[in-house]
């Protein structure tokens, strides 16, 4: 005798039509192979983006603060940054106040091509901010600022 207990299909149906998790997931990719297609020609993918983007600050910033802005853990932004260490646009060096630490500096090729990739990345958004029912971005990013 199994003791398995078979889920009814509604209940397949029920998720899949009302998970947040589902729909978020699924909005996530969507944007991510949107971005990472646009941004293609620039050399970046959309994480690329906006891990550069994070970095443009008027002083390098430690590891810390850049990981939790994009809401990774140090480890995962040490492997995100060897790719843009290695096409030199992107510096990892030590803190001078802590020698423990390390701060994050884009390189004037890095820049650069942040600064190209910038009218890309604002002409896609603002064709997808232009398809949202009611042009309701405002909204839609306060929802998700809730939910982070």
């Amino acid at each position: 005798m199994s003791n398995v207990t078979d889920i009814p299909f509604s209940t397949t149906l029920l998720v899949r039509d009302t998970c947040l998790c589902l729909h978020a997931q699924r909005a996530a990719r969507a944007l991510a192979r949107l971005f990472d297609d646009a941004l293609r020609p620039v050399g970046l993918t959309n994480g690329q983006f906006s891990l550069m983007m994070s970095l443009n600050r008027p002083e390098p910033p430690p590891m810390g603060p850049v990981a939790k802005l994009l809401a990774m853990d140090q480890t995962t932004l040490t492997a995100a940054l060897k790719p843009l260490q290695r096409k030199g646009w992107v510096i990892v060096m030590p803190n001078p106040r802590d020698r423990r630490g390390r701060l994050l500096c884009l390189t004037a090729e890095g820049k650069s091509v942040l600064a190209a990739a910038l009218p890309v990345w604002e002409s896609t958004h603002t064709a997808l901010e232009g398809a949202l029912p009611e042009g309701n971005a405002h909204r839609l990013r306060q929802d998700l600022l809730t939910l982070a």
